[in-house]
């Protein structure tokens, strides 16, 4: 798309080409209606407020008794429908901010780019060196290229004496490219961009962001071309080694274990895992020997003395008595 560029006495340049996925874009209203909305709902502090009958002082008397007074029931002087009453539903602190998705935020840049281009209200201004940060040189500049009513000055970066300049004129705003919306555009008349800007604009509004990877593409007319962007692109990861499996070593001390082959440590450790299936040992109950003289006295055989002396070694700590003879 071709957009005429003036000077700053307000003479046409050769007018300059631009492209058409930037500064010709199809309007889509429902696009930039959302867009303009939640522009306008971010700004909102959300700082009103209003006192329920709980916050508002006073009324912790009963008015007067329930019954017989022949009037309404009351519990508080501070209920809803009482003078200097409680508010019921009344708005309270909130949070109004919304998110806008980066892509529909550049497209609808991009439609209100094009319907002002389209619409003759877009400006090109080839350099701003005659501002010096009085008032009366931006204005001596506006009558020079016709503008009248409110306007948007953007620029590449922020100029000091620009910004002066428009301090004290009503309708005039400043801004850097960076920093340009919809909502921005929307709000003035006219638009009058440096070409500096406008080719800024052009190139950053071309590469629209797709996926979280900082892949790029680049919006034509007729195709898509995919470009990566280098700054974007996510390190590469480097794959950690696979953990060792630990060997699984004896109770033998450090020392003999050290000092044994492979052949030993490997045997020894075969012998630590079979005890350790091996079920654990019962231990033999104790017999007392109050319980064993009843079976020695109804034995009558001659071995009942030497049998008698086996329970004790197996049962007691004593030693059995010496057969006499």
């Amino acid at each position: 798309m071709q957009v005429a560029v003036k000077n700053q006495a307000g003479d046409t340049l050769e007018p300059i080409e631009l492209n058409d996925a930037v500064f010709n874009v199809p309007m889509n209203q429902s696009l930039v209606h959302q867009a303009m909305v939640i522009y306008q709902a971010n700004k909102r502090q959300g700082t009103h407020d209003t006192k329920t009958r709980a916050e508002v002082s006073g009324g912790g008397r009963k008015p007067w008794m329930q019954k017989h007074t022949g009037r309404a029931r009351q519990g508080s002087t501070r209920s809803p429908q009482w003078r200097h009453g409680g508010v019921v539903f009344g708005p309270h602190p909130r949070e109004y901010r919304k998110a806008l998705p980066r892509r529909m935020r550049r497209l609808a840049l991009r439609c209100v780019l094009s319907d002002k281009a389209r619409a003759h209200r877009l400006v090109c201004l080839d350099a701003t060196d005659t501002l010096n940060g009085k008032t009366k040189s931006i204005v001596d500049l506006l009558q020079n290229l016709e503008v009248s009513g409110s306007a948007l000055v953007v620029t590449v970066g922020t100029d000091h004496n620009l910004v002066l300049s428009a301090h004290n004129v009503k309708k005039i705003w400043t801004l850097p490219v960076t920093q340009l919306n919809a909502e921005e555009l929307l709000s003035r008349e006219t638009v009058i961009m440096t070409v500096e800007a406008a080719r800024w604009a052009e190139e950053s509004l071309a590469l629209d962001p797709h996926g979280r990877r900082g892949t790029k593409q680049a919006i034509t007319g007729e195709a898509t071309a995919v470009v990566e962007s280098p700054a974007d692109e996510a390190p590469a990861v480097e794959e950690a080694p696979a953990p060792r499996r630990r060997r699984r070593t004896t109770a033998a001390p450090a020392a003999d274990t050290a000092e044994a082959p492979e052949a030993d440590i490997a045997d020894s450790t075969e012998v630590a895992e079979a005890e350790q299936a091996k079920p654990p040992a019962r231990r033999r109950r104790r017999t007392t020997a109050a319980a064993q003289e009843p079976a020695a006295e109804a034995s009558d055989a001659p071995e009942a003395s030497g049998d008698a002396g086996t329970v004790d070694q197996a049962g007691s700590d004593e030693a059995p008595p010496e057969e006499e003879g």
